[in-house]
């Protein structure tokens, strides 16, 4: 008993001593540690306490600080993590409440954050799978989605076009998202995840032209899924969340608009994103630490090797920031707010490791001084991907609860908004 009573403690111990990490963006496995801290925080918190106990009990007296401060470090970053915050109030006045139909927040979760938690969700939602919503000219190539949407066929008249990180190099659709997603069917929303060209094969307009001609697609596919063509949300998480900020401030550009697309209407009602980047010329200090043999757009992905080209805003955007400055500014969300931005809620950990902090804070602010209705939600001692890096537990964390409360209500006010 005295030995099970230090190794409870110290798991714990040692677990709130992982917050501390500030993982380098060149050694990325270990980002996945403080993000086991951060997921398994309840479990963490369970533990120390058995293990004070136990200590107690046996005579294991160490065992009973090292359990305390362990078991009493999760149980703060729990409440912290999981506070209140007061960004709808300024976003949306005080009587943002109201506005959310009574019906439908039934379907909401209802509180932040619960040690027995389940999401609320669809039990057969519908799931249409590798959905073609455009071809690549010249090609039979196909661009494919998932459409998720409710079982009973009652629609709020809301769609949301998610975006999946990437780094804009890796993944594909339907990664970590099936809870997510089935929970905001169960709400009567629909769902269109889908699957965007990355570097090496197309640049950042490509990235741009692909996720513009998703929202042109919903817009004229609007009947057959039961969706208001003025109620379309863009979302995505990392580098999705940064390609959606990107079209949805810029639904006019000229330059980040497809040919077929110019004249067409490509704006979005809100954004809602998790962790995203929002001015690559600071990320590009992140990212590219130092020069690297250049590569052509079109140039196959080695399947052997995903992560080769992660995170090479190089190729992304045809050169360095002292080389293509005008294409860090262009691509950065940050440049395109303007008055008549939509609404946006910003969902990020305080110790993000890929994407800056100060970009975040700096989208915010202007955001608010242009009068759009914006929510930047930080959450503390957190890490990039805190939802969905452990696909099958990250929805149980703290913080990933917390925000799937802000996201209910966020739609929820966009499927009222005017």
């Amino acid at each position: 008993m005295i030995i099970l009573a230090y190794i409870l403690s110290g798991l714990s111990l040692l677990m709130s001593a992982l917050f501390l990490i500030r993982p380098n963006t060149k050694l990325l496995m270990i980002l996945f540690l403080p993000l086991v801290a951060a997921v398994l925080s309840p479990f963490w918190a369970i533990l120390g306490a058995a293990g004070a106990v136990l200590g107690w009990v046996s005579g294991a007296y160490w065992a009973v600080p090292m359990g305390i401060l362990g078991a009493g470090w999760m149980a703060f970053y729990i409440w912290q993590s999981t506070r209140e915050h007061n960004g709808f109030n300024k976003a949306f006045g005080s009587g943002w409440q109201d506005r959310i139909n009574p019906e439908q927040a039934k379907l909401m979760v209802k509180r932040r954050w619960s040690l027995y938690f389940k999401m609320k969700g669809s039990p057969e939602p519908i799931w249409e799978r590798d959905v073609p919503f455009w071809t690549i000219p010249g090609t039979d190539r196909q661009l494919l989605c998932d459409i998720w949407r409710p079982a009973n066929g009652k629609t709020s008249g809301l769609a949301y076009i998610y975006l999946h990180g990437s780094s804009w190099a890796i993944g594909d659709k339907d990664y970590g998202t099936s809870s997510l997603f089935s929970h905001l069917a169960a709400q009567g929303h629909i769902v269109m995840d889908i699957a965007y060209r990355l570097i090496p094969e197309v640049d950042i307009y490509g990235m741009v032209g692909d996720t513009k001609r998703a929202v042109a697609w919903m817009k004229a596919n609007a009947d057959r899924y039961g969706v208001n063509p003025e109620k379309i949300v863009l979302g995505g998480g990392s580098a999705g969340g940064h390609i959606a900020l990107l079209v949805g401030y810029t639904p006019e550009h000229p330059d980040l608009t497809p040919d077929e697309l110019i004249g067409a209407d490509l704006s979005v009602c809100g954004l809602l994103t998790y962790y995203p980047a929002t001015d690559l010329v600071a990320g590009s200090k992140r990212y590219n630490h130092k020069r690297q043999p250049p590569v052509p757009i079109g140039t196959k992905a080695d399947p052997e090797n995903p992560w080769l080209y992660a995170g090479r805003l190089d190729i992304l955007l045809g050169g360095y920031p002292e080389d293509v400055p005008d294409m860090y500014q262009l691509a950065s969300p940050i440049s395109h707010v303007h008055p008549g931005s939509p609404p946006t809620l910003s969902l990020r950990g305080a110790r993000d490791s890929l994407n800056p902090l100060e970009g975040n804070q700096e989208l915010y602010a202007k955001l608010v001084e242009s009068g759009i209705p914006a929510i930047d939600v930080v959450f503390p001692w957190t890490e990039h991907a805190f939802d969905m890096l452990i696909p099958h537990l990250s929805p149980q964390s703290p913080p990933a609860q917390s925000a799937l409360y802000d996201v209910d209500r966020f739609l929820a006010l966009m499927v009222n908004k005017n």
